[in-house]
């Protein structure tokens, strides 16, 4: 698979998952599938680091890619966490809240920066490959798409 399409397919497994994973009352098999989606996303994001790393893209995009990278380990953690009902019993008085529900809202938060970070590193890969960065436009210009040469 090319690069440019992992990235951003990697966007869409992860919002794939967020939608899975906010689904009201879902059948048995939605949790199931979340999990391993959510394995997925750990491959998905090593995968896009680990190619990244070995291009002569510039750093800030192989930085973004790692970011996504760690962010999606601590989406699984919390995400098992939450699977085993971990701080469920626990009561946080100043807020009234679980500690279940705190990780709840951090597993959900990490989900939507990892999708903004592969958006960035795919946006930004994509523009580096096309050598974009190299032509510059006129204010107010909005010039149509190259087309690709056959």
């Amino acid at each position: 698979m090319k690069l440019w399409s992992a990235l951003y397919n990697a966007i869409w497994v992860v919002f794939l998952e967020a939608i899975l994973g906010l689904w009201p009352d879902p059948p048995w098999i939605v949790p199931y599938l979340h999990l391993v989606l959510g394995l997925g996303i750990v491959y998905v994001t090593y995968y896009v680091f680990r190619e990244l790393r070995k291009a002569r893209v510039p750093g800030r995009v192989k930085r973004v890619a790692r970011a996504s990278y760690y962010l999606s380990i601590a989406m699984v953690v919390l995400g098992f966490m939450l699977w085993f009902d971990v701080g469920s019993s626990w009561t946080i008085p100043l807020l009234n809240l679980t500690v279940w529900r705190v990780w709840m809202f951090f597993h959900v938060t990490i989900a939507f920066a990892i999708i903004t970070q592969l958006a960035a590193a795919a946006i930004a890969y994509d523009m580096w490959e096309d050598h974009e960065f190299e032509k510059e436009t006129e204010p107010g210009e909005v010039p149509a798409p190259a087309v690709p040469a056959r």
